[in-house]
This record gives C-alpha cells, structure tokens and sequence, in this order.
C-alpha cells in the first residue's frame, strides 16, 4: 500500500486544484486534485505535504490542518492510504509551470463541476461544508466507486 498525503489550499473562497494533463499513464489523468504526493523514506505526512506543496506549487506552507485519513481500496491500482490537509497560510509566488499539470484557483461553488474521481466528492463536500475530521473507505472497480465508508472523528 502506498502512503501518499493531498493538500486543500485556500485563498479568497476558493481552492488551489490541480488538473493532471502532463504525465504518461497517470492514474489521475485528466482529473482535478489537491496538492500532493507520495512520502519518501523517512517522512511524516507532515513532512511530505509540506515538501510536495513546495515542489509542485512554489508556495511555502505555514501551517496545516490535519483533516481525516482516507483509504482506496482499487482491483487495478495499488492500494493507498492519504493523508489529507487543508491551509489558508502560505508565502510565496505560484509556479507558471508545474511539471504534474495546470494549477488554478477554483472557487468552492464551481469544484463539484470539475471532472473529479468520484470518491474525492465525498471528502470535497465535507470540506467545503466545514464538517470535521473524517476518515474514509473508498473502494474502486476500475474508475467506478462501488463503496464509499465515511467515519466522522471528534
């Protein structure tokens, strides 16, 4: 299993999203996500959100809010364990040129029209609505979501 992280970041009601149109046989490919990427040896998920948002961004994280841990569970790719963030603290200019795609700031209205996997709208809902920690199950046949297990953390 994999242990990836994928970062929310914040600014003026809307989020930093990634649309993945550059890499040969990307699992993501034509899909928009957060920021984010897999942990190297050694790493916190702490470490790598900060490491990762840098590298694909340009930008410098202040702080992160830990936000729930989710599970894919897929009968094609390997399975993953992300950790998720969010941030609305940051320095830095945005990278004119990000070697995983195109990054531009979607406003939280607009997200839900993006060509998304259909488990991250579980955990974006949740996001934009402000809900606490949760911890999700996402199970994939292909690109079909057949399972979605939500569990809500105080």
């Amino acid at each position: 299993m994999k242990l990836t992280t994928l970062c929310y970041i914040e600014k003026d009601d809307s989020y930093l999203m990634l649309y993945r149109n550059k890499k040969d046989k990307d699992q993501s490919q034509g899909k928009w996500l957060g920021i984010g990427g897999k942990l190297e040896d050694g790493e916190s998920p702490e470490d790598c959100v900060f490491r990762e948002v840098f590298e694909e961004t340009g930008l410098k994280l202040k702080s992160v809010t830990s936000r729930g841990v989710i599970t894919f569970i897929s009968d094609v790719w390997e399975d993953e364990l992300m950790f998720m963030f969010t941030a609305t603290e940051f320095e830095g200019s945005l990278l004119e040129n990000c070697n995983e795609g195109e990054l531009s700031w979607i406003k939280k209205t607009d997200i839900m029209d993006l060509s998304l996997w259909e488990g991250d709208r579980y955990f974006l809902k949740d996001l934009i609505d402000g809900k606490p920690l949760v911890n999700m199950k996402l199970t994939y046949e292909g690109d079909k979501l057949v399972n979605c297990e939500k569990y809500y953390v105080n």
